[in-house]
């Protein structure tokens, strides 16, 4: 039987799918509050705050328009300054009395629709560029649920762009034992992706060499202070899993404190040190907690309780205990679906602003 070929999609049915699908206006809103956070500056939404409703909005057209044109380059920008100017020109010229007139605004809609044109070229390649680092990015993850015997085991990470600035990995290693990392890049975007695997790789490399969890972070961290990014840090949690027992230990090197969930009730572990590539200087402590059957480890990242809904209000770390003592009886895996159904509830149609990722370290019997 012959492969079907790839059909390229039409723009009318493309349209038509579109409308069909709905949710028009509140995309729309979503989109000029995104406008307007990426064009504004700081200063500029102070002034905002101070002037009259009717104001405001000629202010925020004028700020968005001369902002635009300033991060275009500049044959983009002298193309884009000369479309709207014939494009608002209301002139025609006769040649000789001919039939044939020659329409400015022809001429200035044919130049808004180059920028136009140049701009999303820049964008799609952006765009692909991002695709395989996020395909890279991908099958560096582990698997959701890693077998580790005696423990029930799930991980989830999510970014909130293309790539993301998140680290989830597992590992493992010798005598029956396991790891589990849980990092934050600060920051978001490429840079965030990039400085992730490094941190990534380093660690798949030194885990396997260092008893001493607070010597693999001290060696971690001055590995990143003479290779990393210049203004690049990242929190880091790794987790060492002991399979024949219910013990883990564990360093927190700037990462939010775990939660351990029982049917008893829950627990904040203390916070950890200060994050890694900030201080040579730092000194990391290892920790140890034991495990009961049925009870969780609960590691996440900041973009969990920082999740913003569309009045910009943050999912917040009360929000998650609440839902974290209404999960203690049910596995590590619905645990965590829970989880993540619960924040994207609650973010609704608001543009995320950071990775999401989980751990889970069940103890089973």
């Amino acid at each position: 039987m012959a492969q079907k070929t790839n059909i390229p999609p039409r723009l009318i049915s493309t349209l038509r799918d579109d409308l069909a699908h709905g949710g028009f206006f509140a995309n729309f809103r979503r989109e000029a509050r995104e406008i307007e956070e990426f064009y504004l500056t700081q200063d500029e939404r102070e002034i905002l705050q101070k002037k009259m409703r009717l104001w405001r909005w000629a202010f925020v057209g004028w700020w968005i328009l001369k902002n635009s044109i300033l991060k275009l380059t500049p044959l983009r920008r002298i193309l884009l300054v000369i479309g709207l100017v014939l494009a608002l020109t209301d002139v025609s010229i006769k040649s000789n009395g001919s039939q044939v007139m020659l329409q400015y605004r022809v001429v200035g809609v044919f130049c808004l629709l180059l920028v136009i044109v140049l701009e999303l070229k820049d964008k799609l390649l952006a765009h692909s560029e991002l695709e395989s680092g996020r395909a890279v990015q991908r099958a560096m993850n582990p698997e959701s649920d890693p077998f580790v015997p005696g423990w029930n085991v799930w991980l989830f990470t999510r970014s909130a762009n293309e790539v993301g600035g998140d680290l989830v990995d597992f590992l493992r290693l010798d005598g029956g034992r396991f790891g589990v990392a849980i990092g934050d890049v600060a920051g978001k975007g490429l840079g965030a992706a990039l400085f992730m695997v490094k941190i990534q790789s380093t660690i798949r490399a030194l885990a396997p060499e260092f008893d001493s969890l607070s010597d693999l972070a001290s060696k971690l961290n001055s590995i990143l202070m003479r290779d990393g990014i210049p203004g690049k840090f990242a929190s880091l949690m790794f987790v060492r899993i002991d399979s024949s027992a219910g013990r883990v230990r564990f360093v927190n090197a700037g990462h939010m404190p775990p939660l351990i969930v029982s049917r008893s009730g829950l627990s904040e572990l203390p916070k950890g040190n200060a994050a890694l590539g900030l201080s040579a200087d730092t000194q990391f402590a290892e920790r140890d907690v034991t495990l009961e059957t049925g009870q969780s480890l609960f590691i996440y990242s900041d973009g969990l309780t920082e999740a913003r809904n569309e009045q910009g209000e943050f999912y917040g770390l009360e929000r998650l205990k609440s839902l974290c003592r209404d999960c203690s009886l049910i596995s590590a895996q619905s645990f965590g679906e829970r989880v993540v159904q619960s924040v994207s509830l609650f973010e609704g149609n608001a543009r995320r602003h950071d990775d999401l990722t989980l751990a889970i370290l069940q103890k089973s019997a």
